[in-house]
């Protein structure tokens, strides 16, 4: 089953005081590429949340956002430097008095202090918090596998009508390459009467010999076989429930090469007409290609 690389899905899960929301942004790429972003203090899950995707995707650029929130009352909790409180008032006092400066020292001059005020160092529960990010990562990988599953119908649908049209060529090109013995005995026959206008009497035995020895050198039969055997095995890759990306592309390769292989060893304008039309088909199928998983 062929799977589309480009996808979108998101998941969030609420256990107790804890919430995890998780993005998943998946994106072309030859290889797989995981790029996790996380809040410092979960940096320790990001190898195994790396593992995790890993087990279920095989190729393909996925950027994914892991949001978690903690509304527990240890987590909100705060707490102050008592020296530094001390010190400050101190020293506002100081100040005070220096320059004769009426009124109330106000709370808001000690909140502005950088590293007065700071969050209770509290141990999270990192079982607790992997085991909620690790599910909905799940639920969102879920979503994300069959949104590339849908979109890789529509590409196995479209590889289908272009494969379609190749074994159409091919079946052109066989059918206009057959009698090349007769086409370039007629067509050696043709250009001597014009070089010489009819002056020189034709031997049938040379000319014979002569075409015999250029329908081998044309002869195209070796590249319809390994055409029409790579033709069937694309098939077999794009059913296969295997990522197929890697093996359809290198496939591709090997069709341009022998279909390039025929327009160098034909004359004959039809095929090469075919030809041209096979290849403007497989270049279309090379683009699909790089959407494929």
């Amino acid at each position: 089953m062929i799977n589309s690389m480009t996808a979108y899905a998101s998941a969030l899960k609420t256990e107790n005081t804890i919430s995890v929301n998780v993005e998943i942004r998946a994106y072309n790429h030859r290889y797989l590429d995981i790029v996790i972003r996380l809040a410092r203090s979960c940096r320790f899950m990001e190898s195994d949340l790396k593992k995790l995707i890993a087990q279920r995707i095989s190729r393909g650029r996925l950027e994914v956002k892991v949001h978690i929130t903690d509304d527990s009352d240890e987590a909100l909790a705060y707490t102050f430097d008592e020296s530094k409180a001390e010190a400050l008032n101190t020293i506002l006092r100081q100040l005070k008095e220096r320059f004769q400066i009426s009124g109330d020292i106000s709370l808001d001059l000690f909140t502005r202090w950088n590293g007065l005020i700071q969050s209770a160092e509290n141990v999270p529960d990192e079982e607790a918090q992997f085991a909620l990010t690790a599910s909905c990562l799940n639920e969102a990988l879920d979503k994300l596998i069959e949104m590339r599953r849908r979109e890789g119908a529509f590409i196995s649908d479209d590889f289908d009508k272009r494969i379609n049209r190749l074994e159409t060529y091919l079946q052109t090109i066989k059918i206009e390459s057959q009698g090349l013995f007769s086409y370039y005995q007629e067509r050696l026959k043709e250009r001597i009467r014009n070089i010489t206008e009819g002056m020189v009497e034709v031997d049938d035995a040379r000319i014979a010999q002569e075409a015999a020895f250029y329908a081998d050198k044309s002869d195209l039969s070796e590249e319809l076989v390994r055409i029409k055997s790579h033709l069937i095995q694309f098939r077999k890759f794009t059913d296969s429930p295997e990522p197929a990306g890697r093996k359809l592309n290198f496939l591709l390769q090997e069709l341009n090469r022998e279909f390039n292989t025929i327009g160098s060893k034909t004359e004959k304008v039809c095929v090469s007409h075919t030809v041209v039309d096979a290849k403007a088909e497989l270049e279309k199928l090379r683009e699909q290609v790089q959407n494929v998983e």
